[in-house]
């Protein structure tokens, strides 16, 4: 008899429920790359090469993971990063994700393409809530999206700047299977027509803190300062746009150099594990989003599935931060990092290296 979802102890055996539930096409949607997936495996690998400098004989008798980020209390440094088809797990879709990250303390960036929809997401669900833009429309279209978001007491504003042209993922081609997502979308020309002197304007109409997604290099990071961008979201959309490109965590201490105590830093890019966020936070990281590990919770057991996810998390994190010696996140320094080989192939899965999926290695 399978485990109940509050009797699995391993984030592993969510991963595995989750294959086990979602149908082929959705779990190859939510788990592959683009062409060769080599940015997806880079993403991995660049947190796996990390190693920890930890530091012994020290009271770790109480650990906090809470922060606070953009005036969000957070009962430890994580966000749901939107997903454009999470329908495609779960009928309720973004309502999922917002309900558990507000009934366990984190936040949850919404995605303009997944349903219900931000009014609905933020009048069932509430809490913590980010809002996500694929620019589909014109800066009046923009500017009425930002207008709604702030009006609803959304407490951010992203716009996705990585999507000029949508990523060639493979898996998806070869099984014919177009995301629901993508089904329900139209003009990705406008999407590839944003540049730095739109970004300035819509700044300019923006009265929450704003930011970028998809940020992966540190002139990027200088620019989006130069136009008073408030968050810097470094993101690869998962290893799912731009193949060949560097493993987020890779990025990462670049642009916390040119970014440091002059904007808030958010990266996502296979964040599985509590040590993976312990890594990105001793970077320089504000807050780390997590996607395919929201969708595993989800596609596992919806809420119930989720909440269990953060629990797993929480645990791994608090016991990461008190074996390396730290007991409260602003303690964290990059000279608790360095770098060795990684001893695992890297793969969507090297992190759950007791689970077994067939079809990826």
């Amino acid at each position: 008899m399978a485990k109940s979802i509050e009797d699995i102890l391993t984030l592993g055996e969510i991963v595995q429920r989750a294959h086990e539930n979602a149908s082929p096409e959705a779990w190859d949607y939510m788990v592959g790359g683009s062409e060769t997936e080599t940015t997806l495996r880079r993403n991995r690998l660049a947190l796996d090469e990390l190693a920890f400098r930890p530091r012994v004989l020290r009271d770790v008798g109480h650990i906090d993971t809470s922060t606070d980020i953009l005036g969000m209390p957070l009962c430890m440094p994580v966000f749901f990063a939107p997903m454009g088809s999470l329908d495609q797990l779960h009928g309720d879709a973004a309502l999922v994700p917002a309900c558990a990250a507000r009934e366990f303390g984190i936040a949850s960036m919404v995605s303009s393409v997944c349903p219900p929809g931000m009014e609905t997401v933020m009048t069932e669900a509430g809490g913590n809530l980010m809002f996500q833009l694929y620019v589909r429309g014109d800066e009046a279209w923009i500017k009425d999206h930002m207008d709604q978001a702030q009006e609803l007491g959304y407490k951010a504003f992203c716009i996705t700047v990585d999507t000029a042209m949508y990523g060639r993922r493979e898996r998806d081609k070869m099984r014919g299977f177009v995301p629901t997502a993508r089904r329900r979308a139209a003009g990705f020309n406008l999407q590839a027509s944003l540049d730095w002197d739109l970004v300035a304007r819509i700044k300019a109409h923006c009265k929450v803190p704003f930011g970028l997604k998809g940020i992966a290099t540190a002139e990027d990071a200088r620019l989006a300062l130069d136009h008073g961008v408030d968050i810097i979201y470094i993101s690869n959309h998962g290893g799912r746009q731009l193949d060949f490109g560097r493993g987020t965590a890779e990025v990462l201490p670049e642009i916390f150099e040119v970014a440091r105590g002059k904007a808030t830093i958010f990266m996502d890019g296979s964040v599985y594990r509590g040590t993976d966020v312990l890594k990105a936070m001793a970077l320089g990281a504000d807050a780390v989003g997590l996607g395919r590990l929201c969708g595993y919770g989800v596609a596992a057991g919806g809420a119930p599935g989720l909440r269990r996810v953060l629990e797993l998390l929480g645990e791994e994190l608090i016991n990461a931060m008190a074996n390396l010696g730290v007991t409260s996140l602003d303690q964290l320094t990059p000279d608790y990092i360095t770098h060795a080989r990684s001893v695992h192939h890297p793969s969507v899965f090297s992190a759950f290296q007791l689970i077994d999926i067939p079809g990826y290695d």
